[in-house]
């Protein structure tokens, strides 16, 4: 008698993979990120949820505000974090247009894509000024 293997939904594996992408680059960043904070942005049951943005990091400004009002530590640093695992495919221009459009309105210090495949790669990029992924470490981004 043949024994059949259930084959698992391609949504469930997506979601699962998301999840460990997610959990292996906090783990990867708060080795260097000792004052960052990351804010997650799932939906219901942790799934993935609307938006470009699947995380922020934020951290207090050290850095001398050019107002007279403000003093130092009034302000923020932000990241824009967008996370990929598994065979997701890369970000298309329009989600890098977005991705940059978002980074101006809220004044982000850097757009970082964090793509992961499991048993394979585990790596940093930063978007550069003409919408191009560029290699980088945590260490870079966070340090």
């Amino acid at each position: 008698m043949a024994t059949t293997i259930d084959k698992v939904p391609a949504h469930v594996k997506a979601h699962a993979t998301g999840r460990w992408a997610e959990t292996l680059f906090r783990a990867l960043s708060t080795r260097v990120a000792d004052r960052w904070k990351f804010v997650s942005f799932r939906g219901k049951n942790k799934a993935e949820w609307r938006g470009v943005v699947d995380l922020i990091a934020i951290r207090k400004s050290t850095a001398q505000p050019d107002s007279d009002v403000l003093k130092r530590g009034d302000l923020f640093e932000l990241v824009l974090i967008q996370l990929k695992g598994g065979s997701a495919p890369a970000p298309r221009h329009e989600d890098l247009q977005r991705l940059r459009e978002v980074q101006r309105r809220h004044r982000a210090k850097a757009v970082v894509l964090f793509q992961w495949r499991k048993a394979r790669t585990a790596e940093f990029f930063l978007l550069d000024r003409n919408l191009q992924w560029v290699p980088s470490s945590s260490k870079e981004i966070f340090g």
